[in-house]
């Protein structure tokens, strides 16, 4: 049995030989599927018998690609003439519609066409001359009636190859203000797909036009074209971050996790370790934690663009629109390529209970989207995060949909310190407060005295603290932060119950994103009425030990 993978040139010079009458090929690359099809019809070893091509435009009529140029046909006006062309045409020909499209919408299709394409279907098949109608458009617009006749072929965006072609090219007319080696050209590559091979170029021309060269220090140009991709699907959001892995404080055990993961989808990583391309995550935990900040910062550094799906914007009151919402968001975040997928607060969007309450549909979208997770092959990396577990489908939890769970506790005490640093550097840094002493001793002490608080309430501490100083036109002192902290009731007393909860089903489900070592016993979990001694309350963590 052959199992060599057939290339698209292959596949269409195939259909094109076995006489498919009518080839549909959606893409917004009208100028690479013609050249594609011009290469096929004039390579024998492909097609066998050459043929001439033919394209038609709704502003240019008719016109025939020869080697030197292009030859007008003349009285040949509409989509129906060229078809009637094609119809009486006696050498092998193949002929190319643009701009059909809205001639084959579903709600308003234009039905002389409908039945022009259906009368001709037989008759192109057993004509003497080989002859191929090949329509490009947009996108996918097929009416039922013509769905036994018209065979869809999906034409991918540019592969890496084709993207590394453009890349040299530019080298050549810009060699003195393009430096890259053979690594980094793959990165800005990978970084490009998702682009047509226009966008691709545009790219890397308006770094060296921004800059006056082509670095890897461009990335960010690259992925910013990425971002006008996924802008224009509407279902997706692209996240511009500035943060990095330094700015989440703790859970170093998820982050050496992530840290290892980095780069996995180079080809290094298939050709000299056999390795696939991480799934995803799943965070889960207590509210305020560092679950969506782990997101941000994943992207900065993995370098790769972060898209957010935002499960609401998936369903609306359109029937059949919010699954095809959902297959056009997945479309997009393959489209881009390696890619972070962050679907934020998952349980919210795709609850047990709300298939109840809409007819199926949101069981249909979940349902699609849980397809893709178990069988994807592109690198998209999928980040879920959840705070209610009670409400997460069980099917989604299962192995193979993604690598890992993990749970996000209460800061530790030596967690607290890391977050106290990065807040209180980040905000006094060049302010009123600039000399303020962040020493080891006051970071311990702020730590032991916010047992119970999660990483946003020690970021709203310092902020507070911050206003103390700026009612008053002074510097931030150390009493300011005291203030705040005595006065801040933390989430871990009023959600006690429910934090208990999830730990007991992270301790056999998820693993602990805190490292072993961090695991300390400084966190409130329950308390009863007769005791409301801090010293004597029960301690535990959620998460199973497993440290990466």
């Amino acid at each position: 049995m052959n199992n060599k993978k057939t290339s698209i040139e292959e596949y269409i010079a195939n259909l094109f030989r076995a006489r498919f009458p009518f080839i549909y090929i959606p893409s917004w690359e009208e100028n690479r599927v013609v050249d594609l099809i011009s290469n096929i019809a004039s390579n024998s070893d492909l097609i066998k018998r050459t043929r001439e091509v033919y394209t038609w435009t709704l502003t240019e009529g008719l016109k025939q690609i020869i080697e030197d140029g292009e030859r007008y046909k003349d009285n040949v006006n509409t989509a129906l003439e060229a078809l009637d062309f094609i119809e009486s045409y006696t050498n092998d020909a193949i002929l190319i519609l643009k701009d059909v499209h809205y001639l084959l919408n579903p709600q308003r299709p234009d039905f002389n066409f409908v039945r022009k394409i259906r009368d001709i279907a037989i008759s192109l098949k057993n004509d003497e001359a080989s002859k191929n109608v090949v329509i490009i458009t947009p996108s996918l617009a097929l009416p039922e009636d013509l769905q036994k006749d018209i065979t869809i072929v999906d034409f991918n965006l540019p592969s890496l190859d084709e993207l590394l072609k453009v890349l040299n090219n530019l080298i050549v007319n810009y060699e003195d203000r393009i430096d890259l080696d053979e690594n980094e050209k793959e990165i800005i590559c990978k970084a490009a797909q998702g682009l047509t091979l226009q966008e691709a170029e545009n790219a890397f021309i308006r770094a060296i036009v921004s800059n006056g060269k082509l670095t890897i220090d461009e990335l960010g140009i690259i992925l910013d074209e990425k971002c006008q991709v996924i802008k224009k699907t509407g279902v997706l959001e692209y996240i511009k971050s500035d943060l990095n892995i330094d700015d989440v404080g703790g859970l170093e055990n998820m982050k050496n996790w992530l840290k290892k993961r980095n780069n996995s989808w180079m080809g290094k990583a298939q050709k000299d370790y056999n390795l696939p391309a991480p799934k995803g995550i799943l965070i889960t935990g207590v509210p305020g934690c560092g679950k969506s900040l782990t997101a941000k910062a994943v992207s900065a550094l993995w370098n790769l663009p972060l898209l957010r799906l935002d499960v609401g914007r998936i369903f609306s009151g359109i029937i059949g629109s919010s699954e095809e919402n959902m297959r056009k968001a997945i479309k997009t975040a393959q489209a881009v390529a390696p890619s972070i997928l962050w679907v934020d607060e998952i349980e919210k969007g795709f609850g047990s209970s709300r298939g109840e309450l809409d007819g199926g549909t949101s069981s249909r979208v979940f349902g699609t989207f849980l397809t893709w997770l178990q069988e994807k092959t592109e690198p998209v990396f999928v980040i879920a995060t959840a705070n209610n577990i009670d409400k997460i489908p069980p099917e989604m939890l299962r192995k193979g949909r993604f690598d890992e769970i993990f749970f996000v506790d209460l800061p530790t005490h030596n967690e607290r310190k890391q977050i106290f640093k990065i807040h209180l550097t980040k905000r006094l840094k060049n302010s009123i407060s600039k000399d303020f002493n962040v020493s080891d001793e006051l970071l311990n002490s702020l730590a032991q005295s916010t047992e119970g608080l999660v990483g946003s309430e020690i970021e709203q501490v310092v902020i507070s603290s911050l206003f103390e100083a700026f009612s008053q036109d002074r510097a931030l002192k150390e009493e300011d932060l005291f203030k705040v902290i005595a006065n801040t009731v933390p989430l871990s007393t009023t959600q006690a119950e429910n934090i208990m909860a999830i730990r007991q089903w992270a301790n056999q489900r998820a693993v602990a994103a805190t490292k072993q070592s961090d695991r300390n016993d400084y966190i409130i979990v329950e308390e009863t009425e007769a005791d409301k001694n801090k010293d004597n309350i029960k301690r535990s963590r959620g998460g199973r030990f497993i440290d990466f």
